[in-house]
């Protein structure tokens, strides 16, 4: 139990004593019991009874009421007996170690303490000798602390108290608080650096100190607060969050420059040579043919033309063979004219699908009487030729959204391409083209009949008489291109059967040369037609995009496709 020696209520915590002390004595000042000094602050009471009454006695009434750290008193009212005093040094440590929402000292006599009045950083009196020289950051940190770190700063604090330096600094808040008595009074709040003009703003901005239980409220946005911490987390997060992304969207368009063969690994030269290399170093391949299969490469490659390795020829003449004798469950069966089937080599595998099309395309524009008089070429071209011809499409203004895509660069790269370098061929070539987009499916389980009706209607276009079509019709039209995410085909029939359903028939440049040389012996191309056979069901991809090749461009109407060319629009279904 904790009595006020000023009147004598009595309080069961030091909390209470410390906010009782505030609010109750405000407007008492303390005075000196051994003495006529009156209207000074605790600390300069107990500056000068230090100093000027040495050998004071604690008596029972009228003698000031020391509080230490714990809460317990230093000497009480009780009993009307004198008790030793306590040392000078002891004294002030334990005035500065209280806790106290103000630095208020009860005392018998009534009195305002000064030091609610004034800044605390001048509250000492003239003096040759100091004994108090606390600070602003040392009352902080005895206010917030453990009651052991309460008690070694006060130990520290009553080390450094009696320097020469603390002796200068007690001098100049002796000079400082002369200064400030004559002037506006300035009451500054004992647990912050806010000063306010009258006690009822001070009591008012205390209590807030009181209910909300830190010191920090004053200064609202400063990094010690709840909301600047919880807003430092939020940034730091977002940062966090930031890097994260950027770091996935780094990833993901690496993977993409691998996928699509614009990470600089080289192109059909570079992974030829390095098929061969390795085929040697397993010891597959001796190195004397390396090096003959190394000369091949060069000359073809100088030259611009394919080589001849990969491709199959006769491939639909075999099919038009067939469908005189077998696939009797057909009603009527269309054949494109002529194409010979190129697959992928060790030069190109993985990426050159695009390419591997465009030279079947060739192959059968070549075969044909509107196409072949027009070609200046009359030899298919190699990948690394397609892809510098597609370069010269971009000089001469085709496609320059394309074109910025690959950053005008194909050759040595394994860069894919898809419809529209298909268009952008072809219109460089003098040939008029189409891109029909089936954007979506059109029928249930994600199919798309509308496409194989599209190519009905394109098959269907040279057969001009009205009565009714024979069962094989082998017409004089070029194969069309048939583009989905990932991969390319070559449609060169199509199949309408008795029940009225399609089957597309197409080449695929992922299918070998010995499995698609089994379509031209009778023995293997009953089986083999399988692999040629797409019907509704297999072609479930979200997109397709068809080329086809109508005719020739004038030059005027090569102009002009070039102009169309900026914005290439497709021809969308539905």
């Amino acid at each position: 139990m904790l009595t006020c020696d000023i009147c004598g209520e009595e309080v069961l915590l030091e909390e209470d004593m410390k906010t009782h002390l505030l609010l109750s004595h405000l407007e008492n000042e303390l005075h000196c019991p051994l003495c006529s000094l009156s209207g000074v602050s605790y600390d300069e009471l107990c500056f000068h009874i230090s100093n000027a009454h040495p050998e004071r006695q604690h008596t029972a009434q009228g003698a000031p009421h020391l509080i230490s750290p714990s809460g317990s008193s230093s000497a009480t009212n009780t009993g009307g007996t004198e008790r030793e005093k306590p040392q000078t040094s002891q004294s002030c440590s334990a005035r500065d170690s209280w806790d106290g929402v103000g630095d208020v000292s009860p005392t018998g006599a009534t009195g305002v303490p000064t030091d609610l009045r004034q800044p605390k950083q001048n509250n000492t009196l003239e003096s040759g000798d100091s004994s108090s020289g606390e600070t602003a950051s040392t009352k902080l940190r005895l206010k917030t602390g453990s009651p052991e770190t309460k008690q070694a700063s006060v130990r520290h604090f009553n080390e450094d108290s009696n320097g020469p330096e603390s002796q200068q600094h007690n001098k100049a808040k002796q000079k400082r608080l002369s200064l400030t008595r004559g002037g506006e009074e300035r009451l500054e709040c004992p647990m912050c650096s806010v000063v306010c003009r009258d006690s009822v703003s001070l009591q008012e901005h205390v209590e807030l100190h009181l209910d909300h239980g830190a010191a920090g409220i004053c200064a609202a946005g400063s990094p010690g607060s709840d909301l600047a911490l919880a807003r430092q987390l939020q940034q730091e997060e977002e940062v966090q969050r930031r890097r994260q992304e950027e770091a996935q969207e780094e990833k993901e368009f690496k993977k993409l420059q691998r996928q699509f063969g614009l990470d600089g690994r080289g192109g059909y030269r570079k992974q030829l040579e390095s098929t061969m290399e390795r085929a040697v170093a397993k010891g597959l391949m001796a190195p004397s043919e390396f090096h003959c299969k190394r000369a091949e490469m060069m000359e073809s490659l100088a030259s611009g033309v394919d080589d001849g390795r990969t491709r199959t020829q006769g491939v639909v003449s075999a099919l038009q063979e067939y469908y005189q004798t077998e696939g009797r469950d057909c009603v009527h069966v269309w054949l494109s004219a002529d194409t010979d089937h190129y697959c992928s080599s060790a030069g190109d595998k993985g990426w050159g699908c695009g390419y591997r099309n465009f030279q079947m395309l060739i192959s059968s524009l070549q075969c044909i009487d509107v196409y072949s008089s027009f070609l200046r070429d009359k030899d298919v071209p190699s990948i690394p030729r397609v892809q510098s011809m597609i370069e010269e499409a971009w000089k001469e203004g085709l496609d320059p959204q394309g074109a910025s895509h690959f950053n005008q660069r194909l050759q040595g790269t394994r860069a894919w391409i898809g419809a529209t370098e298909m268009y952008s061929l072809l219109t460089s070539l003098g040939i008029s083209a189409r891109i029909i987009d089936f954007h979506q499916p059109t029928g249930p389980g994600g199919t798309h009949p509308r496409l194989f009706e599209w190519v009905k209607q394109y098959y269907c276009q040279s057969s001009k008489s009205s009565r009714l079509p024979p069962r094989l019709i082998q017409t004089a039209l070029p194969p069309l291109y048939l583009q989905h995410q990932g991969h390319s085909h070559s449609i060169v029939g199509l199949e309408q059967r008795k029940n009225g359903s399609l089957c597309l028939l197409v080449l695929d440049p992922g299918s070998s040369v010995s499995d698609t040389r089994k379509l031209l012996s009778r023995d293997t191309i009953s089986s083999a037609v399988r692999n040629v056979r797409k019907f509704p069901g297999s072609l479930k991809h979200k997109q397709y995009q068809v080329v086809a090749a109508h005719g020739i461009l004038s030059a005027e109407e090569k102009q002009i496709s070039i102009l169309n060319s900026r914005t290439l629009c497709a021809e969308r279904i539905p």
